[in-house]
């Protein structure tokens, strides 16, 4: 199981964090089920008003990103699935997603949490989904992931200069 070794995230004083969660439209189920654990998380976190937007697919998530750390959140979570089939294109779109969301983060310094699931089978999806039954919440992870590294940065002064 892929969730083995997770850290257990202790995450306090974020309730003022502006977050905005980004949730692709394929796989209508399994993405039900990763915005029902983000916002879930969102909830326990005590922050009551993020922003939930919608796309069509996991492509366009980091254009959606870049935008919204240019607009002043503290954090954003990326949610979407790609299951392998026939061609390569699952390769090109989990490549490029994954790109996409790293140098997002990296040149903007806003994290973002990548709770993209790359399975093999539409079955694997279901179990990483956060739905009853599921073995693991991946939409709830990538908040907690998001939420703690936005906390954390906020706690490190500007270096001297």
């Amino acid at each position: 199981m892929s969730g083995k070794g997770a850290p257990e995230l202790s995450v306090k004083n974020c309730g003022d964090l502006r977050v905005a969660v980004i949730a692709a439209q394929w796989h209508e189920q399994v993405m039900d089920g990763l915005v029902g654990g983000a916002m879930r998380a969102l909830r326990e976190l005590g922050i009551d008003e993020p922003t939930l937007l919608r796309v069509p697919g996991s492509f366009e998530l980091p254009v959606v990103a870049k935008v919204l750390a240019g607009r002043g959140y503290d954090a954003i979570v990326a949610l979407g699935v790609v299951i392998r089939g026939g061609t390569p294109h699952f390769d090109y779109v989990c490549q490029g997603v994954t790109e996409g969301l790293t140098r997002v983060s990296v040149d903007t310094g806003v994290p973002v949490g990548f709770g993209v699931l790359t399975c093999d089978t539409e079955e694997q999806a279901l179990d990483r989904a956060g739905l009853e039954g599921s073995g693991e919440d991946k939409g709830h992870e990538a908040v907690t992931a998001a939420v703690a590294t936005a906390t954390l940065l906020r706690s490190v002064s500007e270096p001297w200069r």
